[in-house]
């Protein structure tokens, strides 16, 4: 069926007012009703909005591609399940609380956003790679400075998104920490030095590092783990019985990729990322599970999806919310007390 064409409006004097570069793909009324049997504390969002592989799913045909970083997440907003996003953006580069309060005032103020934190923070050495510049292979004097983090992250998170931030993730790449009981002290002196009020979450890439110890540190400075689904990280029930409970108070998952799949060949694999091409119900049903249950204790949740865990991110969210709702139906009647004989 082809989607319904938006109604103009004249303005003062009488002109037809432009239409938006980016339009809204007409809202499904499944969609709409599935959004409306989540709890209204579990959110689910992308890793960023700027797909054109998306039109026809999450923006209406033809979409300005150019104009989808500046004006797309007004658009992917009115998706009924897309209630979160994640800010890449930060990640390469801080931004100033002025460009993310241009991003806040374009989504509902129930809309929850996912920072990055500048990966200065979480990079012990640069990397070999060409974008670092002069800076290639030396150590990185900013590595866990939590001054530096205040400054540059929190602050203008805090500032520019207001009620909407969710959460700053602090992601550890791959790489060498040195030792990790070590690692986990200095984390700790830094969570613990961070300002108070905004949700922390620490994301981390080498299994050896997620060790009960790391747990004991997030607790104690109040933050919380980073359940994800990444290549070579252990499943994300393994992560969460690993840990503590405070670590998931509110509950926070990415899923990105299955074991063992190179980042850079499920991107080439699955582009333009317009529909699911390799679909994996078992991850699928950890991530849900693992929310249901967090749901159980009155914990909220935010779950991002990656495009390149089955090849759509918002159609992955769509089988998911199937997924928690089904999952939540069942809960619920295995609870209700049976009348009647026996």
């Amino acid at each position: 069926m082809a989607a319904a064409q938006p109604e103009t409006q004249a303005n003062l004097f009488g002109a037809a007012a432009p239409e938006p570069a980016v339009a809204p793909a007409t809202p499904s009324p499944a969609h709409a009703a599935l959004a409306a049997a989540l709890p209204p504390d579990v959110r689910l969002g992308t890793m960023s909005w700027s797909y054109p592989g998306w039109a026809g799913i999450v923006y209406r045909a033809p979409v300005a591609a150019k104009a989808l970083p500046r004006e797309g997440l007004a658009a992917y907003a009115r998706h009924p399940l897309l209630r979160a996003v994640e800010i890449d953006r930060t990640h390469y580069q801080p931004l100033p609380a002025a460009a993310l309060r241009a991003y806040a005032d374009q989504v509902p103020a129930d809309f929850r956003f996912l920072v990055k934190a500048h990966e200065d923070c979480t990079i012990a050495r640069f990397p070999p790679h060409a974008r670092y510049g002069r800076r290639r292979g030396e150590a990185n004097p900013l590595w866990l400075d939590a001054g530096y983090a205040a400054e540059q992250v929190v602050a203008p998170s805090v500032e520019g998104l207001g009620d909407k931030l969710g959460v700053i993730l602090f992601q550890f790449a791959p790489q060498d920490v040195g030792d990790s009981q070590g690692f986990v002290d200095r984390l700790h002196l830094f969570l613990g030095a961070l300002p108070k009020g905004p949700t922390y979450a620490v994301e981390l890439r080498n299994a050896d590092l997620l060790t009960a110890r790391y747990g004991e540190a997030l607790a104690d400075a109040g933050a919380v783990h980073c359940h994800n689904r990444w290549t070579a990280m252990p499943p994300i029930t393994h992560q969460a019985r690993t840990l503590p409970p405070a670590t998931r108070r509110p509950l926070i998952v990415r899923w990105m990729l299955r074991p063992g799949d190179p980042y850079g060949q499920a991107g080439a694999r699955y582009e333009p990322f317009d529909r699911l091409r390799d679909e994996d119900p078992e991850n699928r049903a950890l991530v849900a599970g693992l929310v249901v249950r967090a749901q159980a204790h009155g914990v909220p949740a935010i779950v991002t999806v990656d495009n390149k865990a089955e090849g759509c991110s918002p159609e992955s969210i769509v089988r998911l919310a199937e997924e928690i709702v089904a999952r939540r139906t069942l809960t619920a009647l295995a609870a209700t007390p049976r009348t009647g004989g026996p």
